[in-house]
């Protein structure tokens, strides 16, 4: 059953940058909790060359009235020309863990 819960991610080349697009979306209440994951290797095509790059991936639960401002929020504050974004539904859950997720990134 779906819910009015997402996940969105995006990458970054940067753990200190990874660490501040967390903290920073959390204490805005833009999102409930980012996790931030240990390095992965990207590999990708930019500007017609295959690129090898060291990337942390940010990983935010948000309520899905609180995406648009998340996702204006992370564009402005990350210096990718295009960086990754992709928000996933939530199709079922803890109920306590969901409500506390709504919760948690609600407008003040």
């Amino acid at each position: 059953m779906p819910t009015d819960i997402v996940i969105a991610q995006t990458t970054i080349d940067d753990e200190g940058r990874a660490e501040a697009l967390a903290l920073g979306a959390v204490e805005a209440r833009l999102a409930a909790c980012a996790h931030v994951d240990p390095p992965v290797k990207a590999v990708y095509r930019w500007q017609g060359a295959v690129q090898v790059e060291r990337e942390w991936r940010i990983t935010y639960k948000t309520a899905r009235d609180r995406l648009p401002a998340l996702a204006e929020w992370v564009a402005s504050e990350h210096p990718y020309e295009v960086p990754e974004w992709i928000v996933l539904p939530v199709d079922g859950g803890s109920e306590a863990y969901l409500r506390w997720v709504a919760e948690e990134s609600a407008d003040a």
